[in-house]
């Protein structure tokens, strides 16, 4: 379903794994594409992460004729990054975007991630391949961030090694917020989030580990569903949508944690690939947008 060019904010899964895209029937259902959600405002799009689904985002934007765009990097972890270089609009002459970061500002610029991103040997060509007019712009975290009238970006550091950043988007009296690949060790970060949730009509949160896999890995910066819906009850967020999970993680298991999460926080669902949510005065689930092959 193509989102109206209207008021209202729009989410739409494109990709909901971490670490490392995934294959196979019993991953069917929940996905197998890396980190990539795309937040319209209205007529902008907005998109957050660039993993292996936003080469899915790009077709079907492409078909629906999208020259303008922004793409907002929590991080510059492979899977977050990877379907950059396959993103459609960026080969589009008429297109314009803008690429974002704030995650590491004293170790690399966003520019500086894309181009080590596209290079030899790691990619066979350069930033230079795009079609494209891109602008590379960086921020720091606690920005607030508007790259159209009407939207309010805020922006958090996390706690992830190498840095992360957390975002809230605010359009038309709804927020969304997207924090993924986000531990709870730091007590800052810890506050941050709640700050970004607070109230939120979704909370996009990282949701890779049980709590029975959690101990040990701490130090790898993820969460658990358990530690999503305590933030989201906190912070009266009206949804869960648990998100970056494992990549072994298949889908009768995803079900199942749903079921669990659901127990203790009622707006609790499973982020899945080609769910589409619309927020207004009435927000309601849409349902699967069409695959683009």
């Amino acid at each position: 379903m193509q989102p109206p060019a209207d008021g209202v904010l729009w989410v739409t899964f494109w990709g909901v794994r971490g670490s490392i895209p995934t294959a196979g029937p019993e991953y069917q259902a929940t996905g197998g594409n890396t980190a990539c959600v795309e937040i319209r405002c209205g007529a902008h799009v907005l998109l957050f992460d660039a993993g292996t689904g936003v080469r899915k985002a790009g077709i079907a934007l492409a078909r629906e004729g999208v020259t303008a765009f922004d793409i907002f990097l929590s991080h510059s972890h492979y899977d977050h990054i990877i379907g950059l270089p396959f993103f459609a609009p960026l080969f589009d002459p008429q297109a314009h975007g803008t690429i974002w970061s704030g995650h590491a500002p004293s170790v690399a610029t966003t520019r500086g991630i894309v181009e080590e991103l596209l290079r030899p040997p790691f990619f066979p060509a350069s930033p230079t391949m795009f079609r494209a007019s891109i602008a590379y712009k960086d921020f720091k975290a606690g920005d607030i961030i508007r790259p159209a009238a009407g939207i309010a970006i805020d922006t958090a550091q996390l706690d992830h090694p190498g840095g992360v950043i957390g975002y809230r988007v605010a359009f038309g009296g709804s927020a969304v917020a997207y924090l993924t690949d986000t531990g709870t060790r730091s007590e800052d970060a810890n506050k941050a989030a709640l700050r970004l949730a607070d109230r939120a009509d979704m909370v996009i949160y990282d949701c890779m580990y049980t709590e029975e896999e959690a101990p040990g890995r701490a130090e790898f910066g993820h969460s658990t569903w358990k530690q999503g819906a305590e933030l989201c009850r906190t912070a009266k967020a009206k949804r869960l949508a648990m998100f970056h999970h494992a990549p072994d993680r298949d889908d009768a298991e995803v079900s199942a944690l749903e079921t669990a999460a659901r127990s203790e926080f009622a707006g609790a669902f499973a982020a899945r690939e080609g769910m589409q949510f619309s927020f207004s005065a009435k927000d309601e689930l849409l349902g699967a947008v069409a695959s683009p092959s």
